[in-house]
């Protein structure tokens, strides 16, 4: 471990709530957990954490939560949902965070499927897709419980909840209560978001994660009592790790921001030692930086790209296990200190130790732009049924654009068709099942079929190449990583989304969006008039220089990953408007059925000429590229 913290037992022998004790115990006066309230932080430190959960215990254990009890929780990355985490399991029972983009018919399966009897949300929009649910004799839900006590109505509310815990709390039964759990126990289910049909429910155990945990923290070099910044979904299983276990683990601070858009302001102010970020949202803080870089004059771009070039070239030494030489070292500091600090400060950037990402592949250009700026991101990979990572990279140990290396006491090996499979004690048991008994998904041996396909190097570095169900067999046969294209076509800055498809068809087509952070901007420095993306799309200059970017791709792509046609839409795919998981994986199913029509456009009269325009009215251009 990075810190040294006493273990109170060995890591397979390890509770959650025996680290909260431990937490209390020894360092009781160090900060666990901040949130925003007006224009200040309030902060908890670990007695008054540990005060608070024995509280609610008693508070959820009034309102008849039993051991082993599934219970549902609808919040933002508030205390309320933080604090009634460990509640719950203090009790024993199940905490299952849903996401709160869920979609009525999502929330209806789980709450069928966990059979829970309790929600517990956080205000009006949630409970107008919650209360439809009392009714419903086929789901076992019987109460609510609601954080925002003036959105409540008939509901209970938190604040009653943590008024009964404190009148009939007992100290004892609490000690109880926590002291039977058992590292076999499972900690919590969490549904997957789901690209394709209903979620799955993973269960995962204390040894699951507290190993996952342990790990982790043993391949990751930080300071004592670093903050950790959280803004991801807890139903996303990173953001369970990192934003609630690996705190109990290192005694830790855990600072909330209930607003995901406002994760830059955060950081801005308070400058973190470590900051994790799913692909995309280092994409957009790329574009972010992008687009004021462009803004700058000749000169001091040339300033910076001189300094970004030292960087990458020390982060090659380091990524090859070399000696920095002793001038690149020197000239790589003062260029640290005069240009790229000062630069990453405006961004709160600067004290960064630690930075990773994970969930999906990370675009090689965006892994190489913050390697120039001296940030190494030490991508990782996993999935919820392996608890968190498989391979991580590390700081003293790591290939750019790879996933890393396997975790202590991971096994990988590669199907024939290249599907990588894991076993572990990180491993997950199985699936949940209606009736509260796990469906196991290993073979007769252990083994995991991740449906992740990938190869590893003679380092025993993982590269990954793509997700197995959604690899492209072109009508001749041929095998193509739609992910593949989709990144090296999003090298360029104005394309911000790709899907590419081509399943039983004979070429490729894809849907291309632009990145709302930098189109604006790149159109600016061109003289071009601001206006709304739907405007810049349809601009000559910027159809020029995307039909160029597509151009660009193929070039280094083989003739079977080219792309021959595509479509320019006019505005960002997100959550809410369906095209991403919350996680903000992108749901290909999705895409393809809610652009169907123009998807078939591009297959219509494949020998016509490319430089045609559609007949039906579009915000889109096709691409003027090879024909098929």
């Amino acid at each position: 471990m990075t810190m040294k913290l006493r273990l109170p037992g060995r890591p397979e022998e390890l509770t959650i709530p025996a680290l909260l004790a431990r937490n209390a115990a020894e360092h009781g006066d160090l900060p666990a957990l901040s949130w925003r309230e007006g224009a200040g932080w309030t902060t908890l430190d670990w007695t008054e954490v540990r005060r608070k959960v024995a509280v609610l215990a008693s508070g959820y254990a009034a309102l008849g939560i039993e051991r082993g009890e599934h219970v549902l929780i609808m919040m933002g990355n508030r205390p309320e949902h933080w604090l009634t985490d460990l509640a719950l399991v203090h009790l024993g029972a199940v905490p299952v965070t849903v996401y709160g983009t869920s979609a009525p018919e999502q929330i209806a399966h789980i709450a069928r499927h966990s059979r829970a009897r309790v929600a517990v949300l956080e205000g009006a929009r949630e409970l107008a897709r919650w209360e439809p649910l009392l009714a419903d004799r086929g789901i076992p839900l019987e109460r609510l419980v609601v954080a925002e006590a003036a959105e409540a109505g008939q509901h209970r509310t938190y604040g009653s909840l943590h008024a009964s815990g404190a009148r009939g709390h007992r100290p004892d039964a609490f000690e109880k209560a926590w002291q039977e759990t058992r590292p076999e126990d499972p900690l919590t289910v969490v549904y997957t978001s789901g690209t394709t049909g209903d979620p799955k429910g993973v269960r995962l155990t204390h040894r699951n994660i507290m190993l996952q945990a342990v790990r982790i923290d043993g391949r990751t070099d930080l300071p004592e009592h670093a903050e950790h910044i959280c803004y991801l979904p807890f139903a996303h299983i990173a953001e369970r790790i990192l934003g609630i276990y690996l705190p109990l683990l290192r005694a830790a601070h855990v600072r909330l921001v209930a607003d995901p858009a406002a994760v830059g302001a955060a950081v801005r102010e308070l400058h973190p030692v470590q900051f994790f970020g799913v692909p995309r949202v280092w994409e957009k803080l790329a574009a972010s930086v992008r687009a004021v870089l462009a803004q700058l004059p000749a000169a001091q771009r040339e300033s910076i790209e001189a300094a970004n070039d030292l960087a990458r070239a020390r982060a090659g030494h380091r990524e090859r296990g070399e000696r920095i030489p002793a001038a690149l070292e020197a000239s790589y500091a003062r260029a640290k200190e005069q240009v790229l600090d000062p630069l990453l400060g405006l961004a709160g950037l600067d004290r960064l130790v630690w930075t990773a990402s994970a969930t999906a592949p990370m675009p090689i250009d965006v892994v190489r732009f913050w390697a120039g700026w001296g940030l190494t991101i030490m991508d990782a990979w996993g999935l919820t049924e392996t608890s968190g990572v498989c391979t991580i990279n590390s700081p003293d140990a790591f290939r750019l654009g790879s996933v890393g290396r396997p975790i202590e006491g991971l096994e990988l090996r590669l199907a024939e068709d290249g599907e990588i499979l894991t076993r572990g004690a990180t491993v997950f048991a199985g699936y949940l099942r209606s009736d509260g008994s796990v469906e196991s998904a290993h073979d007769a041996e252990g083994w995991f079929p991740t449906g992740d396909v990938g190869r590893l190097d003679e380092d025993g570095f993982l590269w990954l190449t793509d997700r197995k169900k959604e690899l492209i067999i072109t009508s001749n046969g041929k095998n193509v990583s739609p992910a593949l294209v989709e990144n090296t076509v999003k090298e360029h800055p104005l394309i911000g989304q790709a899907l590419v498809h081509g399943d039983g068809r004979s070429y490729l087509v894809a849907l291309l969006v632009l990145d709302g952070e930098v189109a604006p901007a790149w159109a600016a420095a061109r003289g071009i008039e601001p206006g709304p993306l739907a405007a810049l799309a349809e601009h000559p200059a910027v159809r020029a220089e995307i039909a160029a970017a597509v151009d660009a791709a193929n070039a280094r792509l083989n003739r079977t990953e080219q792309i021959k046609r595509y479509r320019l839409l006019t505005g960002e795919w997100g959550p809410a408007s369906g095209e991403l998981t919350p996680s903000l994986k992108l749901r290909r199913r999705v895409v393809r059925e809610k652009y169907g029509a123009l998807i078939e456009a591009l297959y219509a009269d494949p020998y016509a000429d490319p430089y045609e325009e559609p007949h039906e009215e579009s915000h889109e251009e096709p691409h003027r590229g090879a024909q098929a």
